[in-house]
Order: C-alpha cells, then structure tokens, then sequence
C-alpha cells in the first residue's frame, strides 16, 4: 500500500475504530477545556446512521487517524461533529478532506446548509472551517451553556438563488 494513500469511510459509531479515535478526542478536549460544562461529547449511533448522518473515518497508508461526522438537525440543516485528526497526522489536508467527504454526505443526505461548534482554543480548526466557508453564527442548543468556551460556525451547500434562507 502506498504510505501516502487517504482513504475516507463510513464507520459505525460503536466500532472498535470509532470508539479509539473518540476516545483520543475526547481526552485532548477535556485536557483543552477543564471548566465544567465546556465539553459536549453527546451522539448517538442512530444520528449518523441511514438517512439521519453519518460517520467517517479517515486512514493514511491503512492506519486510523481521524473522524468526522455529520447529524441531522432538522430537513435542511445538519451539524458537524466529533472532528478529529491524531495530532501526528495534522498539518496534511487531512481535516479540510474529511470537511469535503462530509460535506458530500450531507448533500446527499438533502442537507442545504451545516453548521458546527468548536472551542474558542482550537485556532487551527477554527482556520479550517473558515477556509472552507464556514462563518460565524449565534451560539446554539447546547452550546448556549457553554458560550464562553464555544465558537459556533455556519456554512450554505448551495450557492445563489437555492441557498437557504435562515436566522443564524
């Protein structure tokens, strides 16, 4: 196998790949954000599953090194989550291809529009979503309770005439 190949594939939440890459997310966020309330690590297997989201793994040369999912909100708005890349592995296009396979799938899914909520320290991932559209937006749902430490970003998948119209 090459030891640059990229492959993106679906995964179950519960798989054992899933649950070690999560498990690695959710120790570097909790490190990042010792305040009470200031993580949000909630989903559910059936929110990334059949017509309602998906979840998706990313391997450089074989081997497991990040995730991404997408749920949906409501019929045109889904939420990107649980976005990670091994820190090993970050610095290689690998965040802004899952961002692009998730996007996909929420496109095909009937989503019109993403949004998402990052930490107000995760510099680099907020320079990801921007540089792939994402904009700022009111905090929402959970993260109401967490503003202080939250950044909720929004992005349109249709341009021009299609693209919703919405109260951020």
């Amino acid at each position: 196998m090459n030891a640059n190949a990229i492959t993106i594939m679906r995964a179950g939440l519960n798989e054992p790949v899933s649950r070690e890459l999560i498990t690695a997310l959710n120790e570097e966020l909790s490190a990042a954000y010792p305040e009470p309330g200031a993580t949000h690590f909630n989903l559910a297997p059936e929110e990334v599953s059949g017509s309602q989201g998906a979840f998706l793994v990313v391997c450089q040369a074989g081997v497991p090194v990040g995730c991404g999912a997408v749920r949906r909100v409501d019929q045109v708005t889904g939420e990107l989550k649980r976005m990670y890349v091994a820190p090993a592995a970050r610095g290689q296009g690998l965040g802004r291809r899952l961002i692009e396979a998730l996007e996909t799938e929420a496109r095909s899914l009937g989503l019109r529009r993403l949004i998402l909520e990052t930490g107000i320290r995760q510099a680099a991932a907020q320079a990801l979503y921007r540089s792939r559209g994402f904009e700022t937006i009111p905090h929402y749902g959970e993260y109401c309770l967490s503003a202080a430490t939250s950044v909720c970003l929004g992005k349109d998948l249709i341009e021009g005439d299609e693209a919703c119209t919405h109260n951020w």
